[in-house]
C-alpha cells in the first residue's frame, strides 16, 4: 500500500506498470476507494483536533503568562509599600529630631535597589518588542521559575535567613533615633546652662569696662581745669558781684522727665530775671530721644536769635546737656555764629551706668526689664524709650564717633559727688506746689459782713526726699565699680573732651542743680550762684577763644 500525505494533499497512485501487471477487480477498486475515504476523514479529524489542542495550550500558557506577570507586579508593589511605610515613619521621628530628611542606611539602599532592578526587568521585557509577547512560549513554568529567580535576584532559602535580620533592623532603628533624641536633649541642657553662665558674668560685670570710656580713646582732646576760677566767681557772685552780661540770651536747657517737674530750673530763671537778663526754658519734650530734642533745640535757638538779635548762651542739665550738645554737633552748620557757648552740668556726655545696666542685652531678665521700662516711660509717662536708651554706653559710642562737637565753642563740663552718709536721709527736696481751694475765714469780735470774710489761697510745698535716693544709687555705683558719682552719673563720663572742667568739693547730688533744698544753709551757695558763676566763666572763655582767633 503506497505513502499517503495528507498534509500536502497529494496522493501517490501507482505507476503505470504496475497497473497494467495488476488489474484490480471491482470489489478492490470499493474497497480501497472506502479505504481511502475513511482515511481521509481521520486524517481531517487529526488535523483538528491538533490545531485545537495547539489553541488551548497558546490560550493556558498566555493566561500563565499573564497570572506570573500579575503575581511579579503584585509582590514589587507590596514590597514598595512597605518600605514607603517604612520610610515615611523613620523619616518623621527624624524630623522631629533634625529638621531635616534622614538618609537611608545602606540596607535600604541595597533593597530599594533591588527593587529598582525588578522594575527596569519588568519595563524592559514590556517594552522590548510587542511581537515577542504574542509569540507563544514553549515551557511557560520554567520561564516564570528562571524569572522569579532573575527578578529576586537571591534564592529564597537565603531571604528567609535574613528575615530576621530585617525584623531586628526597626527596633536598632528605633533605638538609634531614641539615642540622637536623648542626645538632643542633652545638648539643649548644655547650651542652656552655657547661656545661663554668660548671662550672668554679663550681669555681673556690667559696665565696668565702659565707665571713663572717653578718658581712656587717645583720639579724644585733653581736658583743662577750671575749678579755681569757678571758685573765684562764686566767691564774687556770693559777694554781690554780678558780672554777666546782657548782651545774650541764656536759655536752660532741663533733663530728663521734666516735663513732670514743675518747679525745674524755676528758681534760677527767676534769680536772673532779677538782674534783668533775658533767660527762658527750652519747652521741648525731654522723655524724646537725643536727636529729636537736637532738631527742637536747633528751631528754638534761631527764634530767639532772630527774635532778640542776641547771641545764645546755653545751659544743659542732665540729658538736657545731652540734647545741647548734639544739636550743636549735628546742626553746626546753621548754628555758628548763634551759639556763644554751651555748659554742660552733671550731663551723661559718655553714657551712665544705670541706663546701660537697665537696657544691656545679654543679660538675666534682659527682656522682662525692658517691658518694664517700656511701660513706665512709654504707657504711663508718655515718653520715648528712645530717651533712656540713647544715654547706653553703647548708643553714646555709636552717636560721638558719626557726630564730633565742634572746636571753636567754649564748653564747660560741671560734675560732683554726692553725699552717701546717713545725713541725707532727712534731706528733703522741694519739687512742686499743691493748691488748696479757697476757705472763707469768719472775723471774730465784730459782725459778719462781706469785709469779715476773708478769702485766702493756701500754697504747700511739695517736698521728697530725692537726696536719700541719690545716695543710694551713688552707694550701689561706688560700691561696684568703684567709681565716684552724683547717684546717676560718674564723674568720669560728664567730662567732655576738649572742655574746661570744674569738679567743685563740696558733696551735691544730681538734683540739687534744678531743686531748691528744703532747709537751705546761708554759708553754702545755692543752685542759682553756681549758675551764675558757671556761665560767667564761659563768657570769659568765649571771650580768650575769640582774642586767640
Amino acid at each position: 500500500m503506497e505513502d499517503i500525505y495528507v498534509r500536502n494533499e497529494i496522493y501517490d497512485i501507482p505507476s503505470t506498470s504496475q497497473q497494467v501487471t495488476h488489474v484490480p477487480s471491482a470489489y478492490n477498486l470499493l474497497q480501497r476507494q472506502g479505504y481511502q475515504g475513511n482515511h481521509l476523514a481521520s486524517c481531517d479529524t487529526l488535523q483538528n483536533a491538533s490545531i485545537l489542542c495547539s489553541d488551548n495550550l497558546g490560550f493556558i500558557s498566555l493566561v500563565d503568562d499573564m497570572f506570573s506577570r500579575l503575581l511579579s507586579f503584585s509582590n514589587y508593589i507590596t514590597r514598595r509599600f512597605i518600605f514607603f511605610i517604612e520610610d515615611l515613619v523613620f523619616r518623621d521621628i527624624h524630623r522631629c529630631i533634625e529638621n531635616r530628611p534622614l538618609i537611608s542606611s545602606q540596607q535600604d539602599s541595597i533593597s530599594s535597589n533591588c527593587n529598582c532592578c525588578k522594575t527596569y526587568e519588568i519595563h524592559q521585557r514590556r517594552d522590548s518588542n510587542p511581537k515577542d509577547d504574542l509569540q507563544l512560549p514553549v515551557n511557560t513554568r520554567s520561564q516564570l521559575a528562571e524569572s522569579r529567580y532573575k527578578c529576586h535576584g537571591v534564592p529564597l532559602i537565603f531571604q528567609g535567613l535574613m528575615l530576621p535580620l530585617y525584623g531586628f533592623s526597626i527596633p536598632l532603628r528605633l533605638a538609634y533615633s531614641s539615642c540622637k533624641v536623648a542626645f538632643a536633649y542633652f545638648r539643649q541642657i548644655q547650651i542652656e546652662i552655657c547661656s545661663t553662665i554668660s548671662r550672668v558674668k554679663r550681669t555681673l560685670r556690667g559696665s565696668t569696662d565702659d565707665i571713663g570710656w572717653l578718658q581712656k580713646s587717645t583720639d579724644m582732646p585733653p581736658v583743662v581745669d577750671g575749678t579755681p576760677r569757678f571758685l573765684e566767681l562764686l566767691q564774687d557772685v556770693r559777694n554781690g558781684e554780678h558780672k554777666l552780661p546782657n548782651s545774650f540770651v541764656y536759655l536752660l536747657i532741663p533733663g530728663l522727665f521734666s516735663n513732670h517737674s514743675p518747679l525745674y530750673f524755676v528758681s534760677t530763671k527767676t534769680f536772673f530775671s532779677k538782674m534783668g537778663l533775658a533767660c527762658h526754658i527750652a519747652k521741648i519734650h525731654s522723655e524724646s530721644s537725643v536727636e529729636h530734642n537736637a532738631w527742637e533745640l536747633k528751631q528754638y535757638i534761631e527764634e530767639l536769635y532772630w527774635g532778640s538779635g542776641k547771641r545764645v548762651m546755653l545751659l544743659g542739665h542732665s540729658k538736657g546737656g545731652v540734647d545741647a550738645a548734639a544739636a550743636l554737633s549735628i546742626y553746626w552748620q546753621d548754628l555758628k555764629g548763634k551759639v556763644a557757648g554751651l555748659a554742660l552740668v552733671q550731663s551723661p556726655y559718655g553714657g551712665t551706668p544705670l541706663a546701660s545696666d537697665i537696657l544691656r542685652e545679654g543679660q538675666v531678665a534682659d527682656i522682662e526689664t525692658r517691658r518694664i521700662m517700656e511701660l513706665l516711660i512709654c504707657k504711663i509717662i508718655k515718653g520715648d524709650i528712645g530717651a533712656l536708651e540713647d544715654l547706653t554706653y553703647e548708643k553714646r559710642k555709636e552717636f560721638l564717633l558719626k557726630h564730633r562737637p565742634p572746636n571753636d565753642i567754649p564748653l564747660i563740663s560741671f560734675h560732683s559727688e554726692a553725699s552717701v552718709g546717713p545725713g541725707v536721709i532727712s534731706t528733703l527736696s522741694h519739687i512742686a506746689h499743691a493748691e488748696l481751694p479757697w476757705f472763707p475765714l469768719f472775723k471774730f469780735g465784730g459782725e459778719h459782713t462781706n469785709s469779715d470774710i476773708v478769702q485766702a489761697s493756701r500754697r504747700v510745698p511739695v517736698v521728697i526726699p530725692i537726696s536719700a535716693a541719690m545716695a543710694v544709687c551713688a552707694l550701689h555705683l561706688q560700691l561696684r565699680y568703684g567709681a565716684k558719682s552724683d547717684g546717676l552719673v560718674t564723674c568720669a563720663d560728664a567730662e567732655v573732651p576738649g572742655s574746661v572742667v570744674v569738679k567743685p568739693d563740696r558733696k551735691l547730688d544730681h538734683a540739687w542743680m534744678v531743686y531748691s533744698s528744703w532747709k537751705k544753709v546761708q554759708s553754702e551757695p545755692d543752685a542759682c550762684e553756681m549758675c551764675e558763676a558757671l556761665l560767667t566763666q564761659l563768657v570769659e572763655i568765649g571771650k580768650s577763644k575769640e582774642g586767640e582767633l
